[in-house]
């Protein structure tokens, strides 16, 4: 091929292609644009080469493009994104190239290549939309999964306890009395089925459902769900907050919160004490703030502390610890739009407080 039809098939090449090329000498003024360029500034070709320089053709942006080309015309390749507004105000990513033009060691120019990657640039931010969705169905997941395991569990462990009971020799007071706490436990259960049955069609709806509840009386509900396990552990459960405390919450949501800090209170009892929990309560501007204390093991937060809400992470080596409750604890609070604090030393006990809206 000969250096005629070199250049006409190279100058073809440039003027079929999405990318913006042009070359400028070392004084910025511009020796070949394509069409591409020159119609993404608003010009012709014929107004831009040998005419015009660079400074003039980016206007506003040359400042911010000049730590590059200095960059090429000291002979290094530059390459940076950036968005950028068109002549007529729309606002486009851009990727440009600056790849220094050099002979026998010489820089005598550089070539610029702009490639408009806005639609890359949506379909990174669909991509995240679509990660984040996907990874809030996943904690949602984990949620409703946790809540079934350890709701369930617990009430598996009462009726178990309580069945045991019956086995054994009672008088008919003690008969009635066992009978009565497998009655409260068998509706507290269908309470909790049908709240279960709630969170998986709301979920669907991606929302959930938020009502007003006496937080004193689902403290009540929560203590008896796990008083099998209270009672094994010689636990004392105090429930000091006002019989008329009313909180904005989801029913499935708050069950679960007040079962799993009952329950790892008692789980995580110190060894040379019976556990005691005190559950106390104040009002904070337009929230209810709740307060579950312990006299258990408690947490280096110094060393743990950043750890505390992760997911699988657990800290006394109990084998049946598997890391998700306050990981879970923490996503359902949150989600109604509470938060959670906790104050703790080592072998004096923990305290949590729980901030829920009142309204």
């Amino acid at each position: 091929m000969g250096k005629e039809k070199q250049n006409v098939f190279r100058l073809g090449a440039t003027e079929h292609t999405t990318t913006m090329i042009s070359y400028w000498d070392k004084d910025l003024i511009c020796r070949f644009a394509n069409s591409e360029l020159a119609a993404w500034f608003g010009r012709k070709k014929e107004e831009i080469v040998n005419i015009i320089s660079i400074q003039e053709l980016l206007g506003s942006l040359y400042e911010e493009h000049l730590p590059f080309i200095k960059g090429a015309l000291e002979g290094v390749n530059q390459t940076f994104q950036r968005e950028v507004a068109t002549p007529s105000g729309v606002n486009r990513h851009v990727i440009s190239n600056y790849y220094p033009h050099i002979v026998d060691g010489k820089v005598l120019g550089f070539y610029l290549n702009k490639n408009d990657i806005t639609h890359l640039k949506l379909l990174e931010q669909e991509l995240i939309v679509t990660n984040k969705r996907i990874d809030e169905q996943n904690k949602r997941l984990l949620n409703f999964s946790n809540i079934v395991s350890h709701n369930l569990r617990n009430y598996a462990n009462s009726f178990i306890g309580m069945t045991q009971l019956l086995d054994e020799p009672n008088s008919p007071e003690e008969q009635t009395e066992i009978l009565g706490y497998v009655k409260k436990i068998s509706l507290n259960f269908s309470d909790t089925i049908k709240n279960l049955t709630e969170i998986v069609h709301v979920q669907n709806m991606g929302s959930i459902e938020m009502v007003s509840l006496n937080l004193y009386e689902q403290i009540v509900k929560a203590i008896s769900t796990i008083s099998m396990k209270i009672k094994i552990n010689k636990g004392v459960i105090h429930n000091n907050v006002g019989a008329n405390t009313t909180i904005i919450c989801n029913p499935a949501y708050i069950e679960s919160i007040l079962v799993n800090f009952l329950t790892n209170a008692i789980k995580y009892k110190h060894p040379d004490r019976d556990p005691i929990v005190e559950l106390n309560c104040y009002s904070e501007n337009d929230e209810v703030v709740l307060t579950v204390a312990d006299n258990g093991m408690g947490i280096d937060l110094e060393k743990h502390g950043k750890d505390l809400f992760g997911m699988y992470k657990t800290f006394h080596g109990n084998e049946d610890a598997n890391g998700i409750g306050l990981y879970t604890t923490k996503y359902q609070v949150e989600t109604m739009g509470g938060h959670i604090e906790v104050e703790s030393k080592e072998g004096q006990g923990s305290k949590f407080i729980i901030y829920f809206k009142m309204k």
